[in-house]
């Protein structure tokens, strides 16, 4: 099957996500990035079923990814994905993932070079999937949040989730 006739089909799919805000200083009403993660995959037909901002504490994080995998379709988390200290969200999501998408994380920070230039490099954004669940891991800027969203996502979410759906029932 074609590309094209892969994404065609998975038009008619409805995608469960979960949005993780991770950061140890935003609230409900600071989380910008969370917030247009929820409001962009409700605009494009998605169901967030699940939102929580979660301290940039590993086993808080891991222990909330294992609750939601097998669960949802998609989960999207925002921050942590630097290089500082507390930023620790991609050692607990690369620990997790059986499936990595290497490309994800490769073309966002070459489309992030495109925008910000050498501070791209930065970025330790990373995809995969955890339990029939794709995660996303994205940093925590409003602008990163965008550029993930518009130009990787939001144009693949529902053929990713297709693409692990259709082969569940086979042993």
């Amino acid at each position: 099957m074609s590309y094209e006739l892969h994404q065609e089909t998975s038009q008619l799919e409805h995608v469960r996500c979960a949005v993780l805000t991770i950061s140890d200083t935003r609230t409900e009403e600071t989380d910008r990035s969370g917030t247009l993660l929820r409001n962009r995959l409700q605009e494009h037909g998605h169901q967030v079923v699940h939102y929580a901002i979660v301290p940039d504490e590993p086993e808080m994080i891991g222990a909330l990814l294992d609750e939601l995998a097998g669960k949802v379709d998609v989960i999207l988390t925002t921050g942590g994905t630097g290089i500082s200290h507390r930023d620790t969200t991609y050692e607990v999501v690369a620990a997790r993932l059986e499936k990595t998408l290497p490309g994800f994380g490769e073309l966002f920070r070459m489309l992030s070079f495109q925008e910000i230039g050498s501070g791209a490099m930065l970025s330790r954004a990373i995809g995969g999937v955890y339990r029939n669940t794709l995660i996303f891991a994205l940093p925590g800027s409003l602008g990163a949040v965008k550029l993930a969203l518009d130009r990787l996502l939001l144009p693949e979410l529902r053929h990713l989730v297709w693409e692990i759906r259709r082969h569940q029932s086979l042993p």
